[in-house]
């Protein structure tokens, strides 16, 4: 018993003067460790910093700074480790990595894909930092653009993150890719009214706007005959074309045409329907020839119109002779005797 216990305190004071003996050395691999890891971020800082004024290679700048981090620690790493046990060979990290590397893709199947769409987005640059886009039912500006997702701000002061692999594999709007852009709005007028001289009005409704570009100039278009209105669309363009501008140079370019329209006598109508009624009782229902609404006569006299007290008096004749026939047809007591 005495000399088991003896052998477990030997293994354990064994371990503990190894441990004082390697003290040194993990003190330095710690200290090795945390210069590269300074390092690390202080080479992604001037990547960064270097990249930030240059619209073009600012994605670019994002995947080469992380990429140089991610190297940076990597080497710190194995100089630590060969600090600390210096029989340590870069080629067994490598090794291991390699075995084990068909079971950690499996397991971080959607983490890796979401990182591999990070890398391609932030190179092929669809979009970029500070753009406003559109994706499904989100609509924002992006404020970051990870390897692993992309987070927008919405323009009613919400976050939402997107997995890149979502982003990568689905059709996004960038409204903001160009520096111009153009809005429309279609505008009802009456059928009675003169479409050259509204469309006229329209442009110069929208020239008297500030924020509507005269380069491209904007312009009119007769778009559809609707059942109650005359459609003309109206297009402009603004510079730049975040949303903002949008709402604002909309808000004038509309009240500016509905002042201009109403000012000059041009009608802006309601949707209306026309109701027709066929007086079901005339003797030529049916007819379309005789029909008076929505039929061309065919032999050039139509009927004409009755009002309702004489259909009602036309309606109780016929019921008084229609009892009076019948009560003289049908048989008395005294004709069956």
């Amino acid at each position: 018993m005495n000399a088991d216990i003896s052998a477990v305190w030997d293994k354990i004071q064994a371990m503990i003067n190894g441990f004082i003996v390697l003290l040194p050395n993990i003190v330095l691999a710690l200290i090795v460790f945390a210069i590269f890891f300074f390092v690390a971020r202080g080479i992604k800082r001037l990547v960064k910093r270097l990249t930030r004024n240059r619209r073009q290679a600012r994605n670019l700048g994002l995947v080469l700074g992380r990429l140089a981090q991610g190297t940076t620690l990597l080497v710190g790493l194995f100089v630590a480790l060969s600090i600390v046990i210096p029989t340590f060979r870069a080629g067994d990290l490598v090794q291991l990595l390699g075995i084990s590397g068909v079971a950690i893709g499996f397991a971080f199947r959607d983490i890796l894909q979401n990182f591999l769409a990070g890398i391609l987005i932030l190179l092929t640059e669809p979009f970029q930092i500070d753009d406003q886009i559109v994706f499904k039912n989100f609509e924002g500006t992006v404020e970051n653009i990870e390897t692993r997702a992309t987070t927008i701000r919405t323009y009613d002061g919400r976050r939402i993150v997107i997995p890149n692999s979502e982003l990568f594999t689905n059709s996004v709007t960038v409204n903001t890719a160009f520096e111009n852009r153009r809005l429309e709005y279609d505008v009802g007028i009456g059928y009675g009214d003169d479409i050259d001289q509204a469309k006229q009005l329209m442009l110069e409704a929208m020239y008297s706007v500030p924020e509507v570009l005269k380069d491209p100039a904007p312009d009119v278009l007769v778009m559809e005959l609707a059942e109650s209105t005359v459609n003309i669309r109206a297009r402009w363009w603004i510079k730049p074309p975040r949303r903002a501008d949008d709402l604002t140079s909309r808000d004038q370019v509309l009240s500016a045409i509905k002042k201009k329209l109403v000012e000059n006598g041009i009608d802006l109508p309601f949707p209306t329907q026309q109701i027709l009624f066929h007086d079901q009782t005339e003797e030529t229902d049916g007819d379309r020839s005789h029909q008076r609404e929505g039929w061309p006569a065919g032999n050039g006299k139509l009927p004409k119109p009755r009002r309702i007290s004489d259909s009602l008096r036309l309606l109780a004749q016929m019921q008084t002779a229609d009892a009076h026939n019948g009560k003289a047809d049908f048989p008395t007591a005294n004709d069956e005797k």
